[in-house]
């Protein structure tokens, strides 16, 4: 088996890529947060450190073992090695990288935003891969709601924006709702 990415974001939906052989991974010592990097006006979805936490997500096979596109399209994060955190049934266990902004990179103050064409393309992957408990898992270990999210649903500025259904948008408003996290529009 090739080397294997872990995928905790938009790589959890599968219609954002085409990476065969997914298969639903756990990272221990791991929680999402969403960061924010100079020079840009949107927050990234990252990973930091937190010996209590593990999320779900997918691994998937580098095409022959080859990152130089997958490393591409997560530019602006770190590439780690994931060893043993990841939680997997397959025999033999690959080896396993995921990717998280670096922290030294990350900045406080500034305007900065969530798209919301990009966390429902995360949602989605989520509800398909984890069902609705998983998308609550996902809101539950992921850190930094208070960012406002940017409404741009009608004309999504995220390039691998999928359609949503009338309850999969309904599932991602109301845990916004619910985390009290400010909407705004583009």
């Amino acid at each position: 088996m090739h080397p294997c990415f872990f995928g905790y974001g938009s790589l959890v939906n599968r219609d954002t890529h085409v990476y065969e052989n997914a298969h639903r991974a756990r990272l221990k010592g791991w929680r999402r947060a969403w960061v924010k990097t100079e020079g840009r006006d949107l927050a990234y979805l990252s990973v930091l450190p937190d010996a209590h936490t593990t999320i779900e997500g997918l691994i998937a096979e580098v095409p022959g073992g080859d990152w130089a596109a997958l490393d591409a399209r997560e530019h602006g994060y770190a590439r780690l090695l994931s060893g043993s955190a990841v939680e997997t049934d397959l025999d033999p266990r690959p080896d396993v990288s995921h990717y998280s902004v670096p922290p030294q990179t990350h900045v406080t103050t500034g305007p900065h935003g969530i798209l919301l064409s990009y966390l429902d393309v995360v949602v989605q992957g989520y509800l398909r891969e984890f069902g609705a408990a998983g998308v609550s898992r996902f809101f539950d270990t992921t850190d930094g709601w208070h960012t406002p999210v940017r409404n741009d649903r009608a004309a999504p500025h995220y390039p691998r924006a999928q359609r949503l259904s009338t309850q999969e948008t309904a599932l991602v408003d109301q845990h916004l709702a619910l985390r009290g996290t400010p909407v705004t529009s583009l």
